[in-house]
């Protein structure tokens, strides 16, 4: 089946389980017109079609040297969400929690990846495990920083998810028949609404109209993996700074 370029999208988000599309509302669409402007800016875009804007917001978010993803993923039952800044060098910084369930710090520079659970993240994934196994884990681990190999099968799906360029691979070879919407702002940036089909799924795209033609949000109401996802801070350095202090070795421990 042929994969539009809004589709592509939401499959680059999921493709290491950590991020997606959430549920969420085309809010800023209905909201476009709500206030009048004095004087109506040039359009960028004249002259082009939804799928050619769509075409050229593909390309300019994937040129970008960084960014960051805020958003998750609904997959098996469980959702996770994530606030998270990474770049091409595969460093990455930032945040995530399953289910509302706590939160991890988690941080990625050379060939390591940084990880630090809250109580309340522990002992949710270690549900269903005996009570004092999960003590356990929660005294040695919550609140600390650890370090393992981001090589390791242990952290190779979060390591991947680092690297910018295998994030946006799904972006390579699109075509879509996206259709144009109105005029609105995301965040506080202008954009313009693109709405594209596939099948019984449908995606809305927001695409700057100020500067690089960059992709700001997608909004995926799809049977598989309906969401939201935001992207911002482009070709921005990713704020990454080892953990100062103690750092347990994951990896010397057997895991």
């Amino acid at each position: 089946m042929r994969r539009t370029a809004l589709a592509a999208l939401c499959l680059a988000a999921a493709t290491v389980s950590l991020t997606g599309c959430l549920p969420g509302d085309d809010k800023a669409d209905s909201k476009a017109d709500s206030k009048p402007s004095r004087s109506k800016p040039k359009d960028p875009f004249a002259g082009l079609t939804g799928g050619e804007i769509a075409d050229r917001a593909v390309e300019a978010t994937s040129n970008a040297s960084s960014l960051r993803m805020k958003g998750g993923i609904q997959e098996d039952g469980s959702r996770i969400d994530l606030d998270m800044a990474l770049d091409k060098k595969g460093r990455c910084a930032g945040t995530m929690s399953a289910d509302g369930e706590g939160k991890a710090d988690l941080l990625m520079t050379g060939d390591t990846l940084y990880m630090k659970y809250d109580e309340k993240f522990l002992r949710a994934q270690g549900d269903g495990a005996p009570k004092e196994e999960t003590d356990g884990v929660v005294a040695m681990l919550a609140g600390k920083w650890t370090k393992m190999s981001a090589t390791g099968s242990d952290a190779k799906d979060v390591a991947g998810f680092c690297d910018l360029d295998t994030v946006l691979a799904d972006f390579e070879d699109v075509s879509s028949d996206a259709t144009r919407g109105k005029a609105t702002t995301v965040d506080g940036t202008p954009a313009v609404v693109l709405h594209e089909k596939d099948g019984k799924d449908t995606y809305t795209l927001y695409v700057a109209t100020e500067g690089k033609p960059y992709l700001l949000k997608v909004v995926s109401k799809s049977a598989k993996d309906p969401g939201t996802v935001t992207f911002s801070d482009f070709d921005t350095p990713v704020p990454v700074q080892k953990p100062k202090g103690e750092v347990m070795d994951l990896d010397a421990m057997g895991g």
